[in-house]
């Protein structure tokens, strides 16, 4: 392993993914393999990102969700991601609440990439969201969270905002941090369905 060939992963990648993620070295070496066989080019295209995401949600349309999350990491506007870019934006799009995690969602909302967030960019993720949910499950969730509008409306009022307020970072950030309630309504949280497909496509 190492550098006893070219398509091996950088040692110093390794090192920081494995610092930045959960992902053990057999882990993220084996994802790498994947990906430069799905990517010869060593970068991911929007396109393609969008396909995986298909693969983890056959049951519904995760299209505007993937091209929110692919803006949010394709920092340079490029519109490729490489494979350091490519496994964080994996990890960060599963459950948790470190910093790390709260900071890309303050960038995955803020669509324009003004430095604050509006309402109607709440809404738009917040629609994303919803098209990834199963119309089935979309049944059992609460009445009060039940439609893209009124999960949007329900973060809104827990930031106190009136309706052309903004949303600055830290107060976005500590907003969810003292609220699990919250942390819940901004994120498509189902890390395992991502997880088990990703170990299907090591294997």
């Amino acid at each position: 392993m190492g550098n006893s060939k070219s398509s091996a992963l950088s040692r110093e990648i390794l090192e920081d993914l494995k610092t930045n993620t959960r992902y053990s070295e057999a882990e993220l070496c084996a994802w790498y393999a994947t990906f430069l066989k799905e990517c010869p080019s060593g970068r991911i295209t929007k396109e393609q990102f969008e396909g995986i995401y298909a693969g983890f949600f056959p049951d519904a349309d995760p299209s505007a969700y993937a091209r929110h999350v692919f803006r949010s990491f394709d920092l340079n506007a490029d519109g490729t991601l490489d494979f350091k870019e490519y496994i964080i934006a994996l990890h960060l799009t599963s459950s948790g609440k470190t910093t790390h995690k709260l900071e890309w969602a303050f960038a995955l909302y803020d669509v324009d990439g003004n430095g604050t967030i509006s309402k109607n960019e709440v809404q738009e993720i917040v629609r994303a969201i919803f098209n990834m949910i199963p119309v089935e499950d979309q049944k059992n969730l609460p009445e009060d969270e039940n439609t893209p509008e009124k999960r949007a409306d329900k973060i809104w009022n827990f930031f106190q905002k009136n309706e052309n307020d903004k949303i600055a970072e830290g107060e976005f950030i500590q907003g969810v941090m003292d609220n699990k309630d919250i942390l819940r309504l901004i994120q498509f949280d189902e890390p395992k369905k991502i997880q088990a497909k990703l170990k299907e496509k090591k294997q």
